[in-house]
């Protein structure tokens, strides 16, 4: 795996007034260095972090050496969310889960940028709350993205995530197996029941009187809970209700009216979590005031959880964006 690097955060302030005296951001630069390049930042979802590709990159049919992605052409930026327990130390961050929102997250991100000496990117990019935290970044800055592409996501958290967003903090508080208990209940929401009930079929494990969903379930759990510390679970299930665009701001249009980046929504059609309907509904608001907003949607049983399994579909939406400019890239070398 390549090596983690850090920048020492100091005196940041949070959105509810607190403030961090220091915070550790680790993050990972995979493909061209800095400044050769135009520059991709991959914002990691709820169970992800920084190592995007290479050995065990959870986004390798994406990112590498000839992908969609393509570290030949692209300087790709991946940073950890603080306190996501990828360095082993979020227990001495997190003191309070809940003083954290995404606007805080996309802000820690910006000051990464700063520290790297980024001005401009040529595209963020994130499958969930990586595309929650996308979608701040462009408000924060929005003259410094070209390319938006929020994917399996929303800028704001429904009724609907909110509800199980507190499903799952009360599970993680009470439960006497907090972690593989949450899990159970998450994969639920990122599957669907077409999915479940092709895959298993009411098959029983081998050689036991477990149901195969029952193994595949409890597996997932203990799995989580080999590489997630619970405090860690606690914050990143939590920044899923705070995703806001419009939160102390003004209206959702009036926020993005002026804003020339090119946003790319990418929802998926099964999606259970975050709901197609919603960002159809973005898009035709976003459609009414710029040309430079675009929509797909990929078609998968699997729901929410498509943009980690559905590669081809998604390459195909993504091929477009890329290797226009890498096209640019061969010309202006």
């Amino acid at each position: 795996m390549k090596q983690l690097e850090k920048i020492d955060l100091l005196n940041f302030d949070l959105e509810n007034g607190k403030q961090l005296p220091y915070t550790p951001l680790f993050y990972q630069i995979f493909g061209q260095s800095i400044g050769a390049a135009p520059i991709v930042v991959v914002n990691h979802a709820l169970t992800g972090n920084s190592t995007v590709t290479g050995e065990k990159g959870w986004w390798n049919d994406l990112i590498g050496e000839g992908k969609i992605i393509d570290t030949n052409y692209f300087t790709v930026i991946a940073f950890n969310i603080p306190g996501n327990g990828y360095d082993g130390n979020s227990d001495n961050l997190i003191s309070n889960y809940r003083d954290f929102t995404v606007r805080d997250i996309a802000g820690i991100f910006w000051k990464g940028l700063d520290f790297l000496k980024v001005e401009q990117v040529f595209a963020v990019i994130g499958g969930s709350l990586g595309g929650a935290v996308a979608w701040e970044m462009t408000a924060l800055k929005p003259n410094s993205i070209q390319n938006l592409i929020p994917i399996a996501t929303d800028w704001k958290a429904t009724d609907w995530v909110i509800a199980n967003v507190l499903i799952q903090d009360q599970v993680l508080n009470n439960s006497a197996n907090p972690i593989v208990d949450a899990r159970l209940h998450a994969m639920l929401l990122y599957r669907t029941p077409q999915s479940i009930n092709q895959r298993f079929q009411r098959k029983l494990a081998k050689e036991s009187s477990i149901f195969q969903i029952e193994n595949w379930l409890a597996n997932h759990g203990v799995k989580l809970k080999k590489r997630f510390q619970l405090s860690a679970y606690k914050l990143m299930n939590h920044l899923l209700k705070t995703n806001d665009i419009t939160r102390n701001r003004k209206d959702f249009l009036t926020i993005l009216k002026d804003i020339k980046t090119n946003i790319h929504i990418v929802a998926v059609d099964t999606d259970y979590f975050f709901i197609p309907d919603e960002n159809r509904e973005t898009y035709y608001q976003l459609k009414s005031i710029t040309d430079n907003v675009f929509y797909n949607e990929i078609k998968s049983i699997h729901g929410h959880d498509a943009f980690l399994i559905e590669f081809d579909q998604l390459a195909q939406i993504l091929e477009p964006i890329f290797n226009k400019q890498k096209q640019q890239t061969y010309v202006s070398a």
